[in-house]
């Protein structure tokens, strides 16, 4: 069974995604390159989502965990 995910932050994480480049948003909260993956969720259960940038622009990925729209801000840190 996989661990739950720990509030990285009760907000967004404001990113400059370039069209065509990988990115993979922490699923667990312990990375400590948020809003990214760094490895930390070893032996948690949890794995880093994929997300592949189709243009350039600003995007505000989830740092609460708790979005519905993963890996993207939905708003969800206001209820926490």
């Amino acid at each position: 069974m996989a661990d739950a995910p720990i509030i990285a932050q009760k907000g967004p994480y404001p990113v400059e995604v370039t069209a065509g480049k990988t990115y993979f948003w922490c699923t667990c909260g312990r990375s400590d390159t948020q809003p990214f993956c760094d490895g930390s969720h070893k032996e948690t259960g949890l794995a880093p989502m994929k997300y592949e940038a189709t243009e350039d622009k600003r995007l505000f990925f989830c740092g609460c965990k708790a979005t519905a729209t993963a890996p993207l801000c939905d708003g969800a840190h206001n209820t926490l």
